[in-house]
């Protein structure tokens, strides 16, 4: 009979995640391209309507690029990593960093999307940040596809809409294996890929207002990009000899309002539908449930001959997944809605929120990993947790952020619970360890990090980095392995 493992594994890799178009800023230097990201306008609270979808027009587009607009768009500018990665990484590395997840523009390397050549200087600069990474003996987990298509693929294709798109990607993604191949060995193919239900711009590049049936282009989307997903997956095998790829997944556990089978019915229903895109990654397969839905809500997805061999054949070696909060579900009408979720649910009693109205809950990232770990029996990594707050700077330049302690002590608790239930955890990169763009709201006073950045939603600020009182703390939990907390 096996041992119980009773603490976090001697090589678990701790670290932070990140994405480069809420980060690095530069959205013009070094011979980038636009990306989706790059249109996106900050919106003041007052302006913003409950959903924030990011959704946006053709037309709308058309008048940023013209220059017709006076808004301002904060991920152009992120926290301008690219002029400050060495600093920023030695701060990880102070804080004994063993991982750390970003992603690569894709327009750096590919400015248009869809380039004979790729762009050396962009090249360049993810080779130096690999080194910087390397040189602290921390591990690059590296984001193929994080919310950053190539502006030019939505203006030309309206992108992932389009099956062209497979083979743009599939190029970028075996550039960038056989230039790093040396120094990458994690990689993710598409950042929370359920995304593109909510917000197919986000999560797929794709204008709506192009396509006559939405819902209809979104499932085709999405295979669209199970197919380069799982091409990916093949080539970095190739490429990359012991290279790990994994799927990543926005995790949203949600619970029953009440035992009325009805509730139960319609959590499970919502339950199938956030683990249908593992269901593809790690079984290979579309999952029978998915029938129905297609059949009842009137989805035909062209596959074309070898679509589904391919999908077959290469599976993820892991999962990955956000994990930030769950949520609670009714078939009928009762319950009040919750602030912050952006994808629904209702007011669940025992829980406390966050600033932004997010439901806290660290138990349910112990049940998360159970329940993920039942299904696939491969190996989990938790990507993205952390809590966006607002943060108050002292007169002596002091953060003292406990509630961000509290919130991430209490995780990691549960965590180890699930190491303990028998769970195979690979990691954990807390969401943001210094301050970035918002990705929902592209506000900078919703604050994740560990590391404070002197911006404001407006973008003024000296960009100025310092430690927050979580800096040290989250140190102690690396050196520990996760025993003091």
């Amino acid at each position: 009979m096996a041992a119980v493992q009773n603490g976090f594994p001697d090589n678990f890799l701790w670290g932070g995640a990140t994405a480069a178009n809420q980060l690095e800023g530069a959205f013009d230097q070094g011979g980038k391209g636009l990306s989706t990201a790059d249109m996106i306008a900050f919106v003041p609270k007052d302006k913003r309507q409950g959903d924030h979808s990011m959704e946006i027009s053709t037309e709308r587009i058309a008048r940023i690029l013209a220059g017709e607009t006076d808004d301002w768009f904060p991920k152009r500018e992120g926290v301008d990593f690219y002029h400050r990665y060495k600093e920023d990484i030695a701060l990880f590395a102070e804080m004994g960093f063993k991982v750390f997840r970003m992603s690569i523009n894709w327009a750096r390397i590919f400015p248009n999307g869809d380039d004979a050549m790729p762009n050396e200087q962009g090249l360049q600069f993810y080779d130096d940040v690999f080194n910087e990474l390397l040189k602290y003996g921390i591990e690059p987990l590296v984001t193929l596809s994080h919310y950053e298509t190539p502006l030019g693929l939505t203006q030309k294709y309206n992108g992932w809409a389009s099956r062209e798109v497979i083979g743009f990607y599939v190029k970028y993604a075996e550039t960038v294996f056989t230039r790093y191949r040396s120094k990458v060995k994690y990689w993710l193919t598409f950042n929370e890929i359920n995304v593109m239900l909510f917000s197919p711009y986000t999560g797929g590049g794709i204008l709506t207002d192009q396509v006559e049936n939405k819902l209809q282009t979104v499932f085709q989307g999405l295979h669209h990009q199970f197919v380069a997903s799982a091409l990916a997956t093949k080539l970095g095998h190739e490429i990359i000899p012991g290279s790990r790829i994994g799927c990543m997944l926005a995790r949203m556990e949600s619970y029953a309002n009440t035992c009325n089978p009805a509730d139960v019915r319609k959590r499970q229903q919502e339950d199938q539908m956030n683990l249908f895109f593992t269901d593809v990654h790690a079984r290979g397969k579309y999952p029978r449930y998915m029938d129905r839905y297609f059949a009842e809500n009137n989805i035909v997805i062209t596959r074309e001959p070898g679509d589904d061999e391919i999908l077959a054949a290469n599976t993820v070696d892991f999962i990955s997944f956000s994990y930030y909060m769950t949520l609670t579900v009714s078939a009928g009408p009762e319950g009040e809605a919750t602030a912050g979720n952006l994808l629904g649910g209702i007011k669940n009693p025992y829980l406390k929120a966050s600033d932004w109205g997010w439901q806290i809950d660290p138990v349910g990232l112990r049940i998360t990993l159970n329940n993920l770990y039942d299904r696939y029996q491969k190996p989990l990594f938790i990507v993205e947790n952390g809590l966006g707050a607002f943060d108050k700077v002292e007169a002596d330049g002091a953060v003292h952020d406990h509630y961000r302690i509290d919130y991430l002590r209490e995780h990691i608790k549960e965590m180890k619970e699930a190491v303990k239930d028998g769970v195979e955890l690979m990691g954990y990169t807390a969401w943001g360890p210094i301050d970035l763009v918002s990705m929902s709201t592209s506000e900078m006073s919703k604050r994740y990090g560990f590391i404070y950045v002197d911006l404001d939603d407006t973008g003024s600020g000296t960009l100025n980095r310092s430690k927050k009182d979580s800096f040290e703390w989250y140190k102690q939990v690396i050196s520990s392995n996760g025993e003091i907390l």
